[in-house]
């Protein structure tokens, strides 16, 4: 099992002494997310530019701030950049975010993210010019306004076509899509203890992406948010605000992933209650309406003793070769240290 850390950008930059600490204790990656504020490329670049062995990846390039090109342009730049440290994690994002930001049509996200994938792939492989012909992208572009002076590209840059692809997935369908078409994938949330929500689709696109393809030939890689105190209380509370947030308020009632995810693993009635807590802007109830149990299987909290105890659900996925990598969140200098003790 191999550990990453989730980067983050804030006014004040990135805490480069924190992806340094996690390079000297042996951590495979940080990777970096977007939303609709910092973008994902520029602090993985940068991380790439600052570090001399640890992966960067983007979690996620959202697809429809991008065409499939920029995506594999980008991609190819930094692999050549980094000494191939570039990992490239692409996503539909979600309708609010998608038409609401990008003022682009949400779609339909899993035939968007399967062409997407492939162009990069083509693009990247440079086995002849780029042309497609999908119902998300048309290359050369032939559709309304179109000049008709556009010919097939082939890449100028060489890539590397080992690219390694990540793809966001919250759904059943979207972890099929991406055992079937990506090399990982980064939930943001999941018990080890509950793990066939997220690996039973995934063997069903493995199985259909053939040539033997298995989960050992891809990165099942979780988010998994870590606080280690004295106070298990404590710990929980800090990571409530979050959870409320992505629970309760990322996405439309009836249209959250992140709800429905939290409804998969057991959490119905709680995940219901938290959302209409949160919409009803009542930020601090819905927090408070996060279950302890529900941290508690998606998470390491609490006191040295107990993380340790708790890390063993997760090893055991990791021995059973259904999990590649523990992407870890909020940690600190002395928590990174202890799971670095643990796993590496």
């Amino acid at each position: 099992m191999r550990l990453a850390i989730a980067g983050k950008v804030s006014p004040s930059g990135i805490d480069l002494g924190l992806v340094h600490e996690a390079e000297r204790l042996g951590y495979e990656a940080v990777w970096f997310g977007e939303a609709w504020g910092s973008d994902a490329v520029t602090p993985a670049a940068w991380v790439l530019s600052q570090t001399s062995r640890i992966k960067a990846g983007t979690s996620i390039m959202q697809m429809a701030a991008r065409t499939p090109a920029t995506a594999a342009m980008t991609a190819m730049t930094l692999q050549a950049l980094s000494g191939n440290r570039f990992l490239c994690g692409v996503g539909p994002s979600g309708p609010q975010v998608v038409e609401g930001w990008h003022g682009a049509p949400f779609g339909k996200p899993l035939l968007r993210t399967r062409e997407y994938i492939a162009i990069i792939r083509r693009i990247v492989e440079r086995k002849a010019p780029l042309e497609w012909k999908g119902e998300h992208y048309r290359i050369p572009y032939d559709g309304p306004g179109a000049s008709g002076l556009g010919k097939p590209l082939k890449s100028i840059l060489h890539g590397d076509p080992s690219l390694k692809i990540y793809t966001a997935a919250m759904t059943p369908k979207g972890f099929a899509l991406a055992g079937e078409v990506a090399d990982g994938t980064l939930p943001f949330l999941m018990a080890p203890e509950k793990a066939a929500i997220v690996t039973d689709p995934l063997k069903e696109g493995l199985a259909r992406a053939g040539a033997g393809k298995s989960l050992g030939d891809f990165d099942l890689a979780p988010y998994v948010r870590v606080r280690i105190g004295e106070d298990l209380e404590k710990c929980r509370d800090a990571l409530r605000p979050e959870l409320a947030l992505y629970i309760g308020g990322m996405g439309a009632r009836g249209k959250n992933f992140y709800n429905d995810f939290a409804c998969r693993l057991g959490y119905e009635e709680a995940a219901g209650r938290i959302q209409d807590l949160y919409l009803s802007r009542r930020y601090g109830e819905a927090a408070a309406a996060v279950p302890a149990a529900l941290i508690d299987a998606i998470s390491l909290v609490g006191p040295r003793e107990r993380v340790k105890e708790r890390l063993e659900a997760w090893k055991e996925l990791a021995r059973d070769g259904a999990l590649g990598t523990l992407v870890i969140s909020g940690a600190d200098r002395p928590a990174l240290r202890t799971l670095a003790e643990e796993v590496l």
